[in-house]
């Protein structure tokens, strides 16, 4: 090999080699992945704004698909080739398209993926859109499993979209959902996760930390709801059926009471959620997530109820988290659902939890001031659309 050869190979090498340290991608490292092409977006370009302290925005592209049916590829087939026979109708989003409840739709992303081997992908909604109760997961070429990507992935993301309350108007360009890339892996232990506490307090509960003997920890840590209160207080939301669609390229211009319903306590601290009705409620919690790491909200687990909490997942590094800890942290929106039978939820009555992962570094921008987080110290948790929103 000519020595010009050799230096264009190992110029190559290092631009296509994955980060050496374990965990989440940090912002920085995320912009160097698309410098690297190992994110894509053609002749769209990836915008700065749509890089995150942890993760990156993923945009629709200029189409969808109306299926009659959800689906899986499998180790054989490509999504185009498995909705061959589900797909009815194609839309065109460039100039914006309204989403029907109930129908699954699919849509090519603008972002495709080239990674490393040994690098990995999870994707997640943005947390306006679960707040929106719009259900949405990735799908890739090949792969049996919604939002997990394979190390070494190379080819097109597709999002299943499925407005569950609320028809919804997008357009080719809007972010949905959102991806991280990591390596190995980085996932706490409930040691590990009770140590950290210690050291930086993840939970705060009445302007103080958790105590911790008082965390709830199972493979994550738990998380309660807050019903408390007298019966004229608001302590959630409850979504109205048929209501208009709500054009999601639009910030804070509904009035929340045209879609939503106010949910008050009943006497000692409960509330009973009707079957199949969306609702959004607080964490009883304060949530700090520090810089070094990054957290998760599992989604549904069948030992906390016959309910569904939670469809937004992702929680960067930065959220609620204030170094000199003036600040309890911020409470999570929760999504919640009652599945089949009427159900019922009582004050700090665990309904969810958060899995933390290291970062592979500290991000060089944090969750809130730093990036205009919609959601830091969040008092409501109605999504960015409302522009009239009850104080809790």
């Amino acid at each position: 090999m000519s020595t010009a050869a050799a230096a264009q190979a190992e110029s190559t090498d290092s631009a296509t080699a994955a980060p050496n340290a374990t965990g989440v991608l940090p912002s920085q490292r995320l912009r160097e992945a698309i410098a690297n092409e190992w994110m894509l977006a053609g002749p769209w370009r990836i915008p700065a704004e749509s890089v995150q302290p942890a993760s990156v925005d993923l945009r629709l592209g200029e189409h969808a698909w109306a299926l009659r049916c959800s689906f899986l590829p499998d180790s054989d087939s490509t999504v185009e080739e498995k909705i061959e026979d589900i797909a009815f109708e194609r839309i065109d989003l460039r100039d914006g398209a309204t989403l029907e409840r109930d129908r699954p739709y699919l849509v090519p992303l603008i972002e495709e993926l080239r990674l490393p081997t040994q690098l990995r992908a999870k994707a997640n909604p943005k947390s306006s859109t679960g707040r929106l109760d719009v259900f949405t997961r990735v799908l890739t070429d090949r792969n049996h499993r919604f939002d997990e990507i394979a190390a070494g992935y190379q080819g097109k993301l597709y999002l299943e979209v499925v407005p569950r309350t609320f028809a919804i108007r997008v357009k080719t360009g809007l972010a949905l959902n959102q991806v991280r890339l990591m390596s190995g892996e980085a996932r706490l232990s409930d040691a590990a996760l009770q140590g950290l506490h210690g050291d930086t307090p993840l939970l705060y509960r009445d302007a103080e930390p958790v105590d911790g003997s008082e965390l709830s920890l199972g493979d994550g840590l738990f998380l309660s709801l807050d019903v408390s209160g007298s019966a004229e207080s608001i302590v959630g939301y409850r979504a109205k059926k048929n209501s208009l669609p709500i054009d999601l390229t639009k910030v804070g211009a509904l009035k929340w009471r045209d879609y939503w319903e106010p949910v008050h306590p009943e006497k000692g601290g409960r509330i009973v959620l009707e079957p199949e009705v969306f609702y959004l409620l607080l964490s009883a919690e304060g949530v700090s997530i520090p810089p070094s790491y990054a957290a998760e909200m599992l989604a549904y687990d069948p030992t906390a109820g016959e309910l569904r909490t939670h469809y937004a997942g992702f929680f960067d590094p930065g959220f609620g988290f204030h170094r000199d800890r003036t600040a309890p942290g911020s409470r999570a929106a929760l999504e919640v659902r009652a599945r089949d039978v009427s159900f019922m939820v009582e004050h700090r009555q665990p309904v969810c939890k958060l899995a933390f992962e290291r970062m592979a570094e500290e991000p060089d921008v944090l969750y809130g001031k730093d990036i205009g987080s919609n959601y830091q110290g969040q008092l409501t948790m109605l999504s960015k659309h409302f522009a009239e929103q009850q104080r809790l």
